[in-house]
């Protein structure tokens, strides 16, 4: 029975109810007979002709067959509902003077954001909690002090850290950067480290 409360949902019972006329509809817009599809099949006229009528249940091991016989996804048989729009839609925030595009959605664990941060002056100011980051640089210079290192990231370069470990981070080299960076708050290690031969801020 379909949920009152949801319009839109349907039970095992009416999906697969729907099954046959769209196996039927399928079929004859190939201008296949059930004969030929027999044969193409292995199955027979009989039971192709009650899943067509609704009279046989369909199974997966019907349905294989039947899909891979009209070159069809399965879920074309079976009327799959399409999938969601899958692009992320939020909006920016302003934080420390930083801009910071959240690029998913779902509260708690692992967070990814593209971080837009502006050119200007700062002292460093290390922090820590708890949590683990790993950081890309998309463009410009991003300059990293973590515990007793201070280097400097470019495009392509990444990083990853323990934020217990006192860190800060910010535009260096005159211009604005942009980076992404994903966060754990539980510790969640990214498995990718960055790139051997690091200047020092003091280096160049």
């Amino acid at each position: 029975m379909s949920d009152t409360n949801d319009p839109g949902a349907e039970s095992t019972d009416e999906v697969l109810a729907a099954v046959g006329p769209r196996l039927r509809r399928i079929r004859k817009e190939r201008d296949v007979t059930l004969a030929a599809l027999s044969e193409t099949t292995g199955i027979s006229v009989s039971t192709l002709s009650r899943l067509e009528s609704g009279l046989r249940r369909p199974s997966l091991e019907l349905l294989l067959p039947i899909a891979q016989a009209h070159r069809v996804p399965l879920d074309e048989l079976v009327g799959a509902p399409p999938v969601g729009d899958p692009r992320v839609r939020t909006e920016p925030v302003e934080r420390d003077g930083r801009t910071f595009y959240p690029l998913t959605r779902r509260p708690g664990g692992l967070q990814a954001y593209k971080v837009l941060e502006p050119r200007r002056e700062r002292q460093p100011d290390p922090r820590t909690h708890e949590g683990y980051e790993w950081l890309y640089v998309l463009s410009g210079r991003l300059r990293l002090v973590l515990g007793d290192h201070d280097v400097v990231l470019g495009p392509g370069e990444a990083a990853e850290f323990d934020t217990r470990v006192p860190h800060w981070f910010g535009s260096a080299g005159g211009g604005p950067v942009e980076f992404l960076s994903l966060f754990g708050p539980q510790g969640e290690r990214m498995h990718l480290r960055a790139r051997a031969g690091r200047r020092s801020e003091g280096e160049g």
